[in-house]
C-alpha cells in the first residue's frame, strides 16, 4: 500500500486491487457531463478481491488533512474529522471489536444516528469482513427483534439512549453501547451488560487484516422499508455498493473536494448512497445537518456555512422547503438531486427559479444503486426520471406478455449482471427466484419510455390500477393535486365504485393556512377538473394524515385496504365530486 495518497483526482496512482475500480471511477468524472459517451465506454470493474474500506478510502486518506465528514447540531456547534483521521479511528475500532469477538462473516446490527462513530463502525466492520444490518434509531422493540432474529445479529452497535429498546430483544449477541446513558447507572459512560464504545480508543490505530475479502462476500444486510408487505433482507456484497455506487457519484455529479450534503436518515439503503460511498468514491467531503424538527432558515445557513455544493433530498424535503424563502441560501449547490419517491414537477420548477439550478430526479432501490437518472449537463424533460445510467441495461416488460415494450415493469438485463444489483433476499431463494426470474431482475416499478429514451415513472405495479377499464397512475394524479396551493401531500388510491369498478379517492394534507371543510374539497375538486382528464379526475376527497413507513414512505397499501373496508380516517368527512361542483 502507497504511503503517501494520491492527489483529489489523480489517475494511475492506486496500486493493487483498486486500480480497475480507480481507472472505473476517473473515466466517470471525465465524462461527467457527456452521457452518452459514459454509457458507451463505461465498464464495471469486477475485482475477484476487494475491501472498499482497505483498498480504496485508507488509500485515498493515509496522510490525507481534508476533511472526509463535518457534522452540524442543531445546537450550532459543529466537528470536523479528515479522510486521515477517520481512516487511524477506524482501525482502533477494528481491532477492539476482533478484541471483543467480531469474526468475518458475523452480522452486526448498527443502530447509529448522524454522528462520527457511525462512519467509524461502517469502516471498521468492513475492515474485518463483518456484515452491517443497518438500522435507524426510531425502530421500536418489535422491529428489533425482528432484525436481531431474522439477520442472525451476532452484535449490536447502539446510542447508550436506545439500550433499553433490547430489553426485550432475546439473543446472545455482543451489546456495545454508544455515548453516554441519560440516567447513567454505573458511571458516565457505562452501561450494566454493554460494552463501552469508548474504550475503543486505546487500541492501536494500524490494523492488519487476517484475510483477503472476496469481491462477493457479503458486506451489508437491508431491511427494506416494507411499503407494501413485510420488510424484506436485502443482501449486498463488497463490490454491490462499494462499486456499483460509481453510478450515484455519477448522478450526483460529484467532484473531488465537493461539499456534498444529503438528507437522510441513517438505516436506509439512500444513507449508504449518499452520505458515504458516493461522495468518498468522489474524495468529496460529507456534511451532515442534524435537527430534530425540520427548519428551512436553518439548513440553509448551515449549507452557506459548510459551502455545500451538491445536495441530495427526498421529495418531503423539497416539499418543506419550498414553502420557505429560498432566496435566503446566498450561495445554492451546483448539483441537487431528488431520490426515494419522484419528485412533482412543480417543486422543480419553484427551486429552478429561486436558485437557478434544476433539481434532477434519479431511481434506484434498496436492492441496486441508481439505475436511471438525470445526469448533469444532459436536457432534463419535466416529469421524466432520466435515462438508464452507465453499466445498466434497462428494459420495461408489458405486465401480461412479459415481452419488452414502451410502457411495463422496469427490469434490469442480467445477461451481463450490473454490478450494482443485490445478490438477492437472504433466507428467501424463492422471492429471489421471483425477482431474477426469466434473466431479469424485476423491480416492482412501471415506467413508460419516450421516443428519445427518456423513462417517465408511472407508480408502483401494486398501486396502478383501472377506473372504467383506464389505466390510472395515483403518482401523476398526485402530482396534478399538488400544483394546487392547498395541497401539501396526497396520495391516490382506488375507492369502490358501483359503475366505474374504482374511482380516483384523494388523501389530501394541506398546506399551512388552509382549513379542511365543504370549500377546500369544492376548489380542489375544480383543480381536479381542469388539470385531468375526465377518466382521471379525483372523485373522492378525504383530509387526513398520510401513514407512513419509519423511513418516510407513504403506505398506499394501508390506504387502499382502510378505503376497500369504506372507513374513514380520524373522523373526518369523505367528500364526493358529484356533490361539489
Amino acid at each position: 500500500m502507497s504511503s503517501k495518497p494520491p492527489a483529489a483526482g489523480e489517475t494511475g496512482a492506486t496500486p493493487g486491487p483498486a486500480a480497475a475500480f480507480r481507472a472505473a471511477r476517473d473515466f466517470l468524472l471525465a465524462h461527467r457531463e457527456d452521457w452518452r459517451a459514459a454509457r458507451e465506454g463505461f465498464v464495471w470493474p469486477r475485482p475477484a478481491e476487494f475491501n472498499w474500506a482497505l483498498d480504496w478510502f485508507d488509500t485515498i486518506a493515509e496522510g490525507n488533512d481534508r476533511t472526509a465528514l463535518r457534522i452540524a447540531e442543531e445546537d450550532g456547534t459543529e466537528a470536523a474529522y479528515s479522510f486521515d483521521a477517520l481512516r487511524r479511528r477506524s482501525n482502533k475500532v477494528a481491532n477492539w471489536l476482533r478484541e471483543h469477538g467480531v469474526r468475518p462473516g458475523d452480522r452486526v446490527v448498527v443502530m447509529l444516528g448522524n454522528q462520527a462513530e457511525l462512519w467509524e463502525t461502517a469502516l471498521a466492520a468492513m475492515k474485518l469482513r463483518a456484515v452491517v444490518i443497518p438500522a435507524t434509531p426510531l425502530l421500536g422493540t418489535a422491529d428489533l427483534a425482528d432484525r436481531v432474529e431474522r439477520g442472525r445479529a451476532a452484535h449490536v452497535v447502539v446510542r447508550a439512549g436506545d439500550t433499553g429498546k433490547f430489553d426485550g430483544v432475546p439473543g446472545a449477541y455482543t451489546r456495545i453501547a454508544v455515548g453516554e446513558r441519560t440516567e447513567p447507572a454505573s458511571g458516565p459512560d457505562r452501561t450494566p451488560g454493554w460494552l463501552c464504545y469508548a474504550d475503543s480508543a486505546h487500541a492501536a490505530d494500524t490494523f492488519t487484516p487476517d484475510g483477503p475479502t472476496r469481491a462477493d462476500d457479503p458486506l451489508l444486510l437491508y431491511f427494506t422499508s416494507g411499503t407494501t408487505a413485510r420488510p424484506k433482507l436485502v443482501e449486498h456484497t463488497h463490490t454491490s455498493y462499494p462499486v456499483g455506487h460509481l453510478t450515484t457519484m455519477y448522478w450526483i455529479g460529484l467532484r473531488p473536494g465537493d461539499v456534498h450534503l444529503n438528507i437522510s436518515s441513517p438505516g436506509w439503503a439512500k444513507h449508504a448512497w449518499s452520505s458515504l460511498f458516493a461522495p468518498w468514491n468522489a474524495e468529496a467531503t460529507v456534511f451532515v445537518h442534524n435537527y430534530t424538527r425540520f427548519d428551512a432558515a436553518r439548513l440553509m445557513a448551515g449549507m452557506d456555512r459548510a459551502g455545500v455544493t451538491s445536495f441530495c433530498a427526498p421529495p418531503t424535503v423539497w416539499r418543506m422547503l419550498i414553502q420557505a424563502d429560498l432566496r435566503a441560501l446566498r450561495t445554492p449547490p451546483r448539483e441537487a438531486v431528488a431520490a426515494g419517491e419522484p419528485l412533482n414537477p412543480e417543486v422543480i420548477e419553484t427551486v429552478r427559479r429561486a436558485w437557478g439550478v434544476t433539481i434532477r430526479d434519479g431511481f434506484g432501490q434498496t436492492e441496486t444503486t441508481v439505475q436511471i437518472a438525470n445526469p448533469p449537463g444532459q436536457p432534463v424533460k419535466t416529469g421524466s426520471m432520466g435515462r438508464p445510467g452507465p453499466g445498466y441495461t434497462v428494459v420495461l416488460l408489458d405486465p401480461v406478455t412479459g415481452e419488452p415494450a414502451d410502457e411495463g415493469e422496469i427490469a434490469l438485463d442480467l445477461s451481463e449482471r450490473p454490478v450494482g444489483v443485490m445478490t438477492g433476499y437472504a433466507g428467501d431463494p424463492e422471492r429471489t427466484a421471483e425477482a431474477m426470474a426469466g434473466g431479469y431482475y424485476r423491480t416492482g416499478d412501471i415506467a413508460s419510455r419516450d421516443a428519445d429514451g427518456y423513462l417517465t415513472y408511472v407508480g408502483r405495479s401494486d398501486d396502478v390500477f383501472k377506473s372504467s377499464d383506464y389505466k390510472v397512475s395515483p403518482f401523476e394524479l398526485e402530482s396534478a393535486l399538488l400544483e394546487h396551493e392547498a395541497v401539501a401531500e396526497a396520495a391516490v388510491v382506488p375507492a369502490p365504485d358501483p359503475l366505474r369498478l374504482a374511482v380516483p379517492k384523494a388523501y389530501v394534507v394541506l398546506a399551512e393556512g388552509w382549513e379542511p371543510g365543504p370549500g377546500t374539497a369544492k376548489a380542489l375538486f375544480a383543480h381536479s377538473r381542469a388539470a385531468l382528464a375526465p377518466f382521471k379526475r379525483i372523485r373522492r376527497l378525504e383530509f387526513a394524515e398520510l401513514p407512513k413507513t419509519v423511513s418516510g414512505k407513504i403506505r398506499r397499501i394501508e390506504l387502499r385496504e382502510r378505503t376497500a373496508r369504506g372507513e374513514l380516517s380520524g373522523g373526518g368527512d369523505e367528500y364526493r365530486e358529484e356533490d361539489h361542483r
